[in-house]
């Protein structure tokens, strides 16, 4: 200020300057001078005045304010200077003090005026971003708040700008890991802003990982208990999520519904709350609701459903919903948020329908809450939850719907009177004095029948005793005496919107409803009345019940035949007047008001009139009423026979559908088997294939023994040489005699061992001519065994062929010793001996080799033999298995055929019958009658399939 001070100082005493004066000037400071403390110090004089004389230094100060940011980023401290001043000129968040003084100054519109002065140039808002980047305190938050307050003022502008700016919003998500609290804490005010209607930012600022930021924020700071941090990052929530799908799903798929389930937990004593905690767990379940909201995607809904039972938050509303001591907007809020968890979700819903009170006896909680919808002393907001809460428990639930209907039966009805049902309470509101609960309890009763034939019909069997000594009444009866008693507006509309849901589309109740001859007078008479604009309600309604009587009357009353009724609406009425009464309905605010969300909100009681789910029965029978009103009694006539034969078509085409359905069934079952068989078939192949493998393994392992053996008798052959090739020298002449003794005896041996082996070979000849006619791979086997049968023969011809030299070496000795003999004279005796000690060691040395390898021949024929038969097993098992699936695949191919064959027929069949129908439908077009397109109803067919297979996943 000593600056400031310094300015104003030239001027004298009695003349002081304007604070215009005084802000030029240090315009002029700001743009002149060189030095950078003397434009710090005027910066600093700008921000002081900013707030007193916002318009002036707005207009003078703010280009020059620009060029600071734009020159002096260097300096944080001019810079701070210069974002606050501007978040001052730009804001309208002023003290009280300071509007009061300003008020004259002050405009609405002054704070948006400067803000497209900035945004002029979009080069001011990008360096505005560049600025958050500075970890600079003094910078990063002034920056932070003059982006927040133009956002306020221009959003679509600023954002349409953030969002062409390179990495724009990634820069403003970082203030979110900012470790300083208040620019943490703004940031997420920032981000309020920034995500206001702007589905692109939403899902940008989603995926920068928004969600788990806030998550560990609104944790940090203490879930409910938290303070105002938790409700701005509960609304910065709702921003990315209301909406916008693509956020929900990124919600659901990131397991985010299950970090919410902390969020409920609530003690036994829930008395004191805060007002900050009411207001925490009040957006908490919005945010609930929102992911589960009946305008969201079915898809969508039914997933985020099905998550918050599995994950257990919907047992912590539960909780809730049966704690005490729960303030009573919270209580409120959490039927409403159990109410959508729950709507056309049939495991929800079944878990709904078993949670109990903590009361002595448990009490259902569904008959807790009828007990505070009917009583006329709660909070007309709760009521309207609770009503919401039993029509989200009922809708698609044909289940929950038999189980309250049933409360009314004479069955099961308790007689001893210790516990009170859902039933009773609905009659008792339904009879109370109370007009809301009147209203309430008819429209509850009247989702119980809602798309429920059979319901209708079983409520009829309903009986009252309305007093001591009379007869009892049905309840049918009873709702149509109340009607004529001249009760309350509600009470009338109410108890004739459950009228007209109970007869639409059940003949049966329209001819219930017919048979008290004083019904029919009593309706006309209110239609024909000109009553005020109050009753003109009951008029269309009546008239419209009415109609209902007309259009699903089945004639089986000759006094209420259809055309009676049309004669007396024209005699009484007239055609156009009634046509008028009733499109007194659709004409109505509140029936607008009542069509735009299954939710019954209303300001006020007098304005609860109609309920959403009647809006859509009006919508579809008003057209209808008013064609059936028009027609005479020949097309009522050809309708009616047009209708049974239709009717009957549609029994036969129904029942060829069926049969269709069973044999498309029985086809995908044989394709099933068929297809069991065919990897049956393959893994049968796979086995054969492995044991061709192991016999083609065999079979080169026979080969290797062969090589082998054949080496070893070419050995044994080069031995044999050697030995006819040894001389004998004369000393050994004395003990050949003996020698050759012992040569002829082992030659008698191995004639003994031939004969052996001969008879091995006949047994084994014998064994092939039995297995001659094998199939193909023993075959292949027994020529193996056969070939090493030949083999060892032509090894057997060797050793004889050799035992044959050996016997012409045992003549050649023979010879040798004769010469010897005749040499006897002259050769010395004791050279004989060492001589035939040579040749009788390595005659023993022979015979042991020979004696072996015909061991080992054995052993190897014996293992053959047995492989060859275990192969034989497998093949033989192999085969008739392959037999079977041969026998049955072709039984298989026959039941298809025959099966294709009735299919075609049938196909015949309903060709034809689809031309006598197209015949019947261009008759009825032909008579002015609407007919649906078969494609139409498929395809509606179809989507309630799909609903049902939601419903069961």
């Amino acid at each position: 200020m000593n600056f400031l001070r310094g300015v104003m100082g030239g001027q004298s005493a009695g003349a002081q300057p304007s604070g215009a004066e005084t802000i030029q000037k240090l315009c002029d400071r700001v743009a002149s001078s060189t030095l950078l403390d003397d434009r710090r110090d005027a910066v600093r004089a700008l921000k002081s005045l900013s707030k007193k004389y916002r318009l002036e230094v707005g207009f003078q100060a703010m280009e020059h304010l620009i060029n600071v940011l734009q020159t002096d980023r260097s300096d944080s401290e001019i810079i701070g200077y210069a974002l606050d001043t501007l978040y001052n000129i730009v804001s309208n968040d002023l003290e009280e003090e300071e509007q009061e003084e300003n008020s004259q100054k002050q405009v609405d519109d002054l704070g948006r005026q400067f803000t497209e002065i900035f945004i002029k140039q979009q080069e001011n808002v990008t360096l505005l971003l560049t600025f958050l980047e500075e970890f600079d305190f003094h910078v990063r938050w002034p920056g932070v708040k003059l982006l927040t307050s133009l956002l306020k003022q221009q959003g679509p502008q600023v954002q349409q700008i953030i969002l062409v700016s390179p990495m724009g919003v990634s820069r403003l998500m970082d203030l979110l890991a900012d470790s300083r609290e208040v620019i943490r804490n703004d940031g997420v005010l920032l981000l309020q802003q920034l995500t206001k209607s702007n589905a692109a930012i939403q899902k940008i600022v989603a995926f920068e990982n928004a969600f788990e930021r806030l998550l560990d924020i609104v944790t940090d700071e203490g879930n409910s208990d938290g303070g105002i941090v938790v409700e701005d990052c509960l609304l910065l929530l709702q921003n990315l999520l209301k909406n916008n799908n693509s956020n929900q799903n990124f919600f659901k798929e990131g397991s985010y519904i299950q970090r919410m389930k902390p969020w409920f937990e609530v003690g036994d004593d829930n008395s004191g709350w805060s007002a900050q905690k009411v207001t925490n767990l009040h957006l908490m379940l919005q945010l609930v609701r929102v992911l589960v909201s009946p305008t969201n995607p079915p898809g969508a809904t039914s997933s985020c459903q099905k998550t918050m039972f599995h994950c257990g938050l919907l047992q912590q509303l539960c909780t809730i919903l049966m704690a005490t001591g729960v303030p009573a907007d919270i209580l409120t809020e959490t039927i409403n948020t159990v109410s959508e968890v729950i709507r056309g979700c049939q495991i929800n819903q079944d878990y709904f329908a078993s949670v109990n009170a903590p009361s002595n006896p448990p009490r259902p909680a569904i008959v807790v809450l009828l007990m505070s919808m009917v009583n006329e002393r709660q909070p007309f907001v709760l009521r309207c939850a609770v009503l919401y809460c039993f029509q989200c428990y009922l809708y698609k639930n044909q289940k929950g719907q038999g189980e309250i209907v049933s409360t009314l039966l004479p069955s099961t009805i308790d007689a001893t009177g210790n516990s009170v049902s859902a039933g009773q309470l609905l009659c008792g509101g339904l009879f109370s004095t109370d007009s809301v609960s009147n209203w309430c309890a008819a429209v509850a009763l009247a989702h119980a029948l809602q798309e429920n034939a059979t319901l209708k019909e079983q409520l009829l069997r309903v009986q009252l005793a309305t007093s001591i000594g009379n007869p009892p009444v049905s309840l049918l009866q009873q709702c149509t005496n109340i009607l004529s008693q001249g009760s309350k507006v509600q009470t009338r509309v109410g108890l004739l919107m459950l009228l007209c849901t109970w007869l639409s589309d059940c003949p049966i109740a329209v001819t219930h409803f017919l048979h008290n001859s004083a019904n029919i007078p009593f309706l006309t008479g209110q239609i024909a009345e000109n009553l005020g604009e109050e009753e003109q309600l009951v008029q269309g309604l009546c008239a419209l019940l009415l109609g209902i009587c007309i259009y699903y009357n089945d004639n089986s009353l000759e006094n209420c035949r259809k055309e009676k009724l049309k004669q007396l609406i024209e005699k009484r009425i007239g055609k156009e007047n009634f046509i008028e009464k009733l499109g007194f309905i659709s004409k109505h605010e509140l029936y607008s008001r009542a069509a735009q969300k299954p939710q019954p909100s209303f300001s006020s009681p007098d304005h609860m009139m109609f309920d959403h789910e009647f809006t859509k029965l009006v919508k579809e029978l008003e057209g209808i009423i008013t064609k059936a009103i028009y027609k005479s009694s020949e097309e009522d006539k050809q309708e009616e026979e047009v209708k049974k034969s239709l009717e009957q078509h549609d029994n036969i085409v129904t029942h060829y559908k069926k049969v269709i359905r069973e044999q498309d069934q029985q086809l995908e079952e044989l394709k099933q088997k068929v297809n069991t068989l065919k990897s049956q078939n393959e893994q049968l192949q796979t086995a054969v294939t492995q044991q061709m493998s192991q016999i083609q393994q065999h079979k080169d392992q026979y080969n290797l023994l062969k090589v082998q053996l054949g080496k070893d008798n070419q050995h044994h052959s080069s031995h044999s040489d050697m030995l006819q090739m040894n001389g004998i020298q004369p000393e050994e002449i004395s003990k050949l005699r003996q020698e050759i003794e012992e040569l002829k005896n082992k030659h008698e041996a191995l004639q003994g061992q031939l004969r052996e082996k001969d008879s091995v070979i006949e047994n084994m000849k014998s064994l092939q001519s039995e297995t001659g006619t094998t199939e193909h791979s023993s075959q292949i086997a027994a020529s193996a065994g056969l070939e090493q049968a030949n083999e060892l023969r032509r090894e057997l011809e060797a050793l004889r062929i050799q035992i044959q030299s050996q016997s012409s070496d045992i003549s050649k000795l023979q010879s040798e010793k004769q010469e010897l003999l005749q040499q006897m004279n002259t050769a010395s005796v004791p050279a004989l001996g060492d001589s035939s000690a040579i040749t009788a060691a390595k005659n023993s040395e022979l015979e042991g080799r020979l004696l072996q390898e015909i061991k080992e021949l054995k052993s190897e024929v014996k293992a053959l033999s047995e492989e060859k038969a275990l192969l034989k097993q497998h093949l033989d098992s192999i085969n008739s298995t392959v037999a079977v699936l041969q026998d049955e695949k072709s039984k298989l191919h026959q039941e298809v055929t025959e099966s294709k064959k009735e299919q075609d027929d049938l196909l015949v069949l309903l060709a034809d019958q689809d031309q006598k129908i197209l015949a019947l439908k261009n008759k009825l077009k032909e008579l002015g009658e609407p007919v649906e397109d078969e494609d139409d109803t498929e395809s509606g067919d179809q989507g309630d399939e799909d609903e049902d297979g939601e419903e069961e996943d």
